[in-house]
């Protein structure tokens, strides 16, 4: 993974020098753990090595991954939590039956599931997650999306790695640029003004 973190540095020093100023030093194996006994399950070797270099972004406006943070563990674990407590008090059911989500071929029907993982964040309850719990068809560790508010699921990639590898692939294309508000955009976004 260490390659990938290169490309990602490298574009920030030619683009954004300021977000290098946003990474984490790497994650410790004890949070990572930590993480893994929590959910009850491991995590992808990708992710974990990933994550051993940069333990995600500091906590700013600015994010790394079209606008949204890049959690670190220790925000990866709150967002769980988050999750898992709204999960636990029954606020994904409507007269004791679960609320379904309306997900891509290959994600389970749930709003969330405890094996879902989000590893970024908009601020607003949206992520993008790994799939642990995949549905028939589906691949584990494959990346979907989550919105609180909106019910479709869908599959960005079959593994961190690929997900990992489609964004620093579109970031060299030129897809997408440094605003100073926001962080790393889409060229083609609303956030993409003059600032």
């Amino acid at each position: 993974m260490q390659q990938y973190w290169i490309r990602w540095e490298n574009w920030m020093t030619q683009h954004a020098p300021r977000l290098l100023n946003l990474l984490r030093s790497g994650a410790s194996f004890e949070s990572v753990e930590s993480l893994e006994k929590l959910i009850g399950t491991a995590l992808p070797p990708a992710f974990k090595t990933f994550y051993a270099i940069h333990d995600g972004q500091q906590k700013a406006r600015a994010g790394l991954v079209d606008a949204d943070q890049l959690l670190s563990i220790e925000d990866i674990t709150a967002q769980w939590y988050h999750w898992k407590d709204q999960l636990d008090a029954g606020t994904f059911t409507w007269r004791d039956e679960p609320i379904q989500s309306t997900p891509d071929t290959g994600i389970k029907n749930d709003w969330w599931n405890p094996l879902w993982i989000p590893f970024t964040s908009d601020g607003f309850g949206n992520h993008l997650c790994i799939d642990l719990d995949p549905a028939p068809g589906g691949k584990h560790g494959q990346i979907i999306t989550l919105w609180h508010d909106d019910s479709h699921r869908a599959i960005l990639a079959p593994s961190f790695e690929a997900w990992l590898g489609d964004y620093l692939t579109a970031l060299e294309k030129g897809e997408y640029i440094f605003v100073k508000k926001w962080g790393i955009v889409h060229k083609d976004t609303f956030l993409n003004y003059n600032d």
